[in-house]
């Protein structure tokens, strides 16, 4: 419940303290701005990879690249290192950048409201409320769980827990375990379950598609060579960036491009399953590149074992200790682990932001996510979205994405300091005409036109609403810098009339 007997004034709240919500205070305190706040509703920062600790947890982008530009770390274990190492790396750079005094931990957003007759934002949390001339939300995709409603679960004699929020109390070895999902996170946790396990049974839905994961460890004189040579760092991270854009041809639907993807991840799956039969069952029935493409050596072996079963259905329903899939066939499970995704359509947050007249954000996403340029949303002054609508990526890093909205962000608070402004709003007009070119660029491509749903698309209008249909670079290019013509401003001295 909300103390609203306690007031805190500031000039930025920033709500969320991940990788966005560093990553933007991180550049304001570079830009000589010192007066916000980070309200984060855990105990420590971190985002998803302080909640994610499942066996098996790792990043699926490059060490070096799936890192800030301005704060590089030399000594990664590995090409692509564990999720407890990049929570490492947040908590360093929370520290070693002067932001734990600013960040409120416990501090979940319960309702944030604009004051039309004050321009200000009003932030009720727990620990009381907060009003700023500014509010940048950085809650992320992937921070709130989902949960499918499965018939009989209340009743479940096992213990049940989504991945992100592993129970470490249960023991694992030697019992039935049932993982629902095959996607990002069960690809890293079947392998790790398979030692443990007397039986695994994988609910799969929909079959990934899996390329092989080129992944080593950091020889101790390259860690010293990147500390000594930090432009070496710079070459590398470089040449991963590049490589990652030549994989966007193959999601523009490029023919040569799908056809020479499709086969390394069928290859991968011929070289790893010998038998025909379970091949089949792990093949997909879609594009690639529809649905996220995986990168792993370790899943399909999995399945080579013979307490290991593949469901190639979802789980329908639980009676007791049984679990029942579409396909009629029943488990007896000890444990039952839901690798089940993500509220990325439609974050948790937008319920909770009230703009211009008390409109809710989820009220004016009733078609689903839409923000112009990716940031403002019109109706809702003064606000800015990290990793908002249309800025997610199906063959990049997210970091990178985030840098460029931070640069824009900068960039809107130093033209309304320039120009005097006390409110800045982006015009309907100007989101209308972004969203036209988001929707163009979306036309073609294999998420639209790769035979599969997901949740790039938002159900109801069956827009990409996730994802950037473009190059990264693209984004950086358009929407790493402010653009005025798209607002409407109001001067200060207008506002205090």
């Amino acid at each position: 419940m909300t103390d609203n007997s306690i007031i805190h004034e500031t000039s930025i709240i920033i709500v969320g303290a991940g990788f966005g919500g560093l990553g933007m205070a991180m550049k304001l305190k570079e830009h000589g701005m010192d007066d916000f706040v980070i309200l984060e509703r855990a105990e420590d920062v971190g985002g998803a990879w302080r909640d994610n600790t499942y066996p098996g947890v790792a990043c699926d982008v490059p060490s070096h690249l799936y890192s800030f530009s301005y704060m590089p770390k030399p000594d990664w274990s590995r090409v692509f290192s564990p999720g407890g190492e990049i929570w490492d790396y947040l908590r360093d750079c929370a520290s070693k950048s002067g932001l734990v005094p600013h960040i409120h931990f416990g501090a979940n957003l319960e309702k944030a409201s604009w004051d039309e007759q004050t321009n200000l934002w009003t932030v009720e949390t727990p620990l009381g409320t907060w009003r700023a001339r500014f509010l940048i939300t950085a809650t992320g995709v992937l921070a709130d769980a989902v949960l499918p409603d499965i018939p009989g679960m209340d009743g479940f004699t096992g213990a049940a827990f989504h991945s992100s929020k592993w129970d470490h109390s249960v023991c694992l070895e030697g019992k039935r375990v049932g993982i629902v999902g095959s996607g990002a996170s069960a690809i890293q946790i079947v392998p790790e379950l398979t030692k443990l396990a007397k039986e695994l049974v994988v609910f799969q839905r929909s079959a990934p598609y899996i390329i092989p994961r080129p992944d080593r460890a950091y020889t101790d004189a390259e860690k010293r060579t990147f500390a000594r040579l930090p432009e070496t760092m710079e070459n590398l991270r470089e040449d991963i960036f590049w490589f990652g854009e030549s994989m966007f041809a193959q999601r523009r639907n490029v023919p040569t491009a799908v056809a020479e993807a499709r086969t390394m991840a069928l290859s991968h799956l011929a070289d790893q399953v010998p038998n025909e039969t379970l091949r089949a069952g792990l093949t997909p029935d879609y594009e690639i590149g529809c649905k996220r493409v995986l990168i792993a050596n370790t899943y399909y072996p999995s399945f080579n074992e013979d307490h290991v079963t593949l469901e190639t259905s979802a789980l329908a329903s639980v009676d007791v200790g049984t679990a029942k899939a579409v396909s009629g066939n029943a488990y007896d499970l000890d444990v039952l682990v839901f690798a089940t995704g993500f509220e990325a359509p439609e974050p948790p947050v937008a319920h909770l932001v009230h703009g211009k007249g008390g409109k809710r954000l989820v009220d004016q996403w009733d078609r689903g996510m839409q923000a112009y340029d990716s940031t403002a949303i019109p109706g809702f002054p003064n606000m800015f979205m990290v990793l908002g609508p249309n800025t997610g990526l199906g063959h990049h890093t997210m970091v990178f994405m985030i840098e460029a909205q931070v640069d824009y962000i900068l960039g809107a608070l130093d033209f309304m300091q320039q120009k005097g402004l006390d409110v800045l709003e982006a015009k309907p007009e100007a989101e209308a005409e972004y969203l036209e070119g988001i929707d163009a660029r979306a036309q073609g491509t294999v998420w639209v036109e790769g035979g599969c749903k997901f949740w790039y698309r938002d159900p109801r209008s069956d827009r990409l609403t996730v994802l950037w249909p473009d190059f990264a670079y693209a984004f950086r290019d358009e929407n790493g810098t402010f653009h005025p013509e798209g607002y409407t401003g109001t001067p200060a001295t207008t506002a205090a009339e």
